[in-house]
């Protein structure tokens, strides 16, 4: 599992329930401030077609699962403590919530579109979510800022004859982002700036410091407690705000998922996470029955729960993942070990050879080159791979499971 998806969001607008409903976990919800202190770290999945019938095999799963052609790989989610404003200056659980939130790749943020949780994260009505969007926004902001500053004093007062760059101290400076003085000094002049801090005022530096922080910490926003009018009303009111064009939207319901989850465990549905529907098959009363009716209205609306939606988007749209699984061209199997065992969660853009050093040091050190298995074709180690690729790795060291 090799990328973690944060969930974030002020106090009591569901993370907990969100966080549940993806894994199944058990962690502790309520209706209060800071139910979660320390981050609850579970195994969520991402939906992939699965490649083996193309091949006319069943595959075998070494983790996941594959159910009706569809493979679950796993991904880590995170359920980070629970955020309030002035948390960039330690005020709540900040100082923990920021660390926590920076051993992640991409976020998504729980935000309660019904507007009955303010931005304490107390109950009320008529609170506008725009202000939590905000606000989360305007604290990661202020966090990049204040240690954006530090890098650039660090640069103004170094040592007279040193020739280090900007962009490689502040990338130093800065590296816990997961940001190198290349993509640094990308971003640097993308804003329209001088590789020189002393040109660059306070707006600018502001400006520079949010531009860091959609690159390296993007985000998805899921608009939690869809299945209420209030919610839906807001929901057209601020995904046609222009304000928040650089955002991705994904209405949801974590209570509707996290029903559906437990009623098809029951044996009273037969649901999988993520579909855009499920049948009744089982003895339900007839509260259980209208409460299940109204669940199968919000998912026929919206083509699901949006929880499986949200973790989707995050991986595969707003880090541009791909997944590759490790194949043999030849068509030979193994028995003992099955095929199709596993699916791998890449990067956008990656290589034969960062393949297969993701499977193994050893593989990538004797790299040869990889077979992409549906058309018999050799790749070099160059190559860049797509989305659903089958490749096999040929390696001196040893074969590719």
């Amino acid at each position: 599992m090799s990328y973690r998806i944060g969930l974030v969001g002020k106090p009591s607008v569901g993370k907990s329930t969100f966080f549940n409903a993806a894994t199944m976990n058990d962690v502790p919800e309520g209706a209060y401030p800071f139910t979660t202190i320390d981050p609850s770290v579970g195994e969520a999945y991402v939906r992939v077609e699965c490649a083996a019938p193309e091949f006319e095999e069943t595959c075998t799963p070494s983790v996941g699962v594959c159910r009706d052609g569809t493979r679950f790989v796993p991904v880590e989610l995170v359920d980070v403590a629970g955020l309030v404003p002035g948390a960039h200056e330690g005020r709540g659980l900040g100082n923990q919530f920021l660390t926590d939130l920076n051993e992640t790749d991409v976020l998504v943020h729980i935000v309660d579109f019904s507007g009955t949780t303010d931005i304490e994260g107390e109950a009320t009505t008529g609170h506008d979510p725009r202000e939590d969007i905000d606000f989360l926004e305007e604290e990661l902001d202020a966090w990049y800022l204040d240690v954006l500053e530090k890098g650039i004093e660090k640069f103004e007062t170094r040592y007279h004859g040193s020739e280090a760059a900007i962009e490689e101290e502040l990338a130093e400076q800065m590296s816990a982002f997961g940001i190198n003085k290349d993509r640094m000094k990308r971003t640097i002049l993308a804003e329209g700036l001088e590789l020189d801090p002393d040109t660059w005022d306070d707006a600018e530096r502001a400006s520079l410091a949010r531009e860091i922080r959609k690159r390296t910490k993007p985000m998805v926003v899921a608009a939690n407690k869809m299945d209420t009018p209030e919610a839906q009303a807001n929901w057209e009111m601020i995904t046609t705000d222009p304000d928040y064009d650089h955002l991705s939207f994904v209405p949801a319901s974590a209570h509707a998922e996290k029903a559906l989850k437990k009623a098809d465990e029951a044996g009273v549905v037969d649901y999988t996470a993520g579909d855009g529907g499920f049948e009744i098959v089982g003895d339900v009363s007839d509260e259980q029955e209208t409460g299940l009716r109204q669940i199968e209205g919000f998912v026929e609306s919206y083509g699901g729960t949006g929880v499986q939606h949200a973790l989707e988007e995050a991986v595969f749209d707003v880090l541009g993942c791909i997944a590759v699984f490790p194949g043999t061209a030849s068509g030979s199997r193994d028995d003992n070990k099955g095929v199709f065992r596993d699916c791998f969660i890449l990067p956008e853009g990656a290589t034969t050879e960062e393949f297969a050093f993701h499977i193994h040091s050893d593989i990538g050190e004797g790299l040869l080159h990889g077979t992409d298995c549906r058309s018999g074709r050799q790749v070099g180690t160059g190559h860049e791979l797509d989305h659903r690729d089958v490749i096999e790795l040929v390696s001196t060291n040893q074969a590719a499971p």
